[in-house]
């Protein structure tokens, strides 16, 4: 039985780890214990075991699952569903990072070995979890009927937000394992969208759509529901532009990549005929650097018009969902983000990437029976 205080395994030791998971696992040391650690980078490890005091540190993932474990974090790049595969059938929960799967079928694989092994599998969409965006969806019934959804990402360069950190950098990474994770990547991109995918789409699908939009399109999801439609999809190493029906609903979505700026600016903004609510959220590597909800209203047939700003609170959504997971764990609470959310998602950027592709719309694009007939 698994005891209130969780012992995990860290699979990854990379940025998103450094920045965020293992400083806030330390933090929830009354719900956590960082019982091990495993990166292909032996000096990275190090670093890491000797910052948080952990003594069970491997190079093979494989290894680290035979540890006494309850729960396993895959922060890793690359494909995660051979090790979350893996950790379920070991009865240990796992907690991955965005993006699941590279493909809607290993992400498939993912959600069924969690479910046949009766374990937790969630994923780290961690936007879900922002106290502006939960404002957000207290406000949004308060609209009179959303005609108009406009969402805007301003990308920019991560370097800038995390000079701060003290990062330990591979001084030495086998070479054979990256070439191993970087072309199974491209063989499971390639098999998610066929072969009339060219190299730029699928590059396009993993670097920008499942690695940055997986984001917007999961809050625009929790926000609105499942999408009945992809209309329409543009894209370009630079620019990304999608069109998405949530039933009578218009979203319209662009992302453009600004790397002469460290400017990261994301916007969602929601329109009806008797206000608007527009959530704007700061670069993810800030911590505790609050999202902030504007409100706008007025008497119609009338000059008269207001707005308001509010900043909600300062926690930090990295650590709200890391206290979602333990009490998925230890209480029974569903989270947010289980493994099937993360699902959707992928299945969401598989049909953008086709339909640019096809020019033709998707219906019903985050249906779960089209990943359960490709496993």
């Amino acid at each position: 039985m698994t005891s209130a205080r969780t012992r995990v395994g860290v699979v990854g030791c990379g940025l998103i780890a450094q920045t965020m998971h293992l400083h806030y696992l330390a933090e929830l040391d009354d719900r956590f214990e960082i019982a091990a650690l495993c990166d292909l980078s032996e000096d990275v490890l190090a670093a890491c075991a000797s910052r948080y005091s952990v003594k069970r540190t491997f190079t093979d993932w494989e290894e680290l699952l035979r540890e006494p474990l309850d729960a396993v974090l895959i922060l890793s790049s690359g494909n995660h569903a051979p090790a979350a595969v893996a950790a379920a059938e070991a009865g240990l929960h796992v907690f991955v990072e965005k993006p699941m799967a590279i493909s809607a079928a290993e992400g498939s694989r993912m959600v069924a070995a969690a479910e046949s092994a009766g374990v937790r599998l969630m994923v780290g969409t961690m936007k879900r979890y922002d106290p502006a965006y939960e404002r957000l969806i207290e406000l949004l019934p308060e609209l009179s009927g959303v005609r108009l959804v406009q969402v805007t990402t301003l990308e920019s360069p991560i370097a800038p937000y995390v000079l701060h950190f003290p990062l330990a950098r591979p001084q030495a990474t086998p070479a054979a394992a990256l070439a191993a994770i970087q072309a199974e990547d491209d063989r499971l991109s390639a098999a998610a969208l066929g072969p009339q995918a060219d190299e730029l789409t699928r590059s396009v699908y993993r670097d920008i759509l499942l690695d940055n939009l997986v984001h917007e399109f999961n809050m625009l999801r929790g926000a609105l529901g499942e999408p009945t439609a992809v209309t329409s999809a543009r894209l370009a190493s630079e620019t990304v532009l999608v069109s998405l029906s949530f039933g009578d609903v218009e979203c319209h979505l662009s992302w453009v990549d600004l790397p002469g700026i460290a400017h990261y600016r994301q916007e969602l903004a929601f329109y009806a005929p008797d206000g608007r609510i527009t959530l704007t959220l700061p670069s993810p590597f800030l911590r505790n650097t609050p999202g902030v909800v504007t409100v706008e209203g007025g008497e119609p047939g009338t000059p008269h018009a207001w707005r308001r700003e509010e900043v909600v609170a300062y926690d930090e959504a990295f650590k709200r969902e890391l206290i979602a997971f333990h009490d998925a764990i230890v209480n029974g609470v569903e989270p947010r983000t289980p493994g099937t959310d993360g699902l959707r998602d992928v299945l969401l950027c598989e049909a953008v990437a086709r339909v640019h592709l096809s020019g033709e719309p998707a219906i019903e694009p985050t249906a779960i029976s089209a990943a359960e007939g490709a496993r």
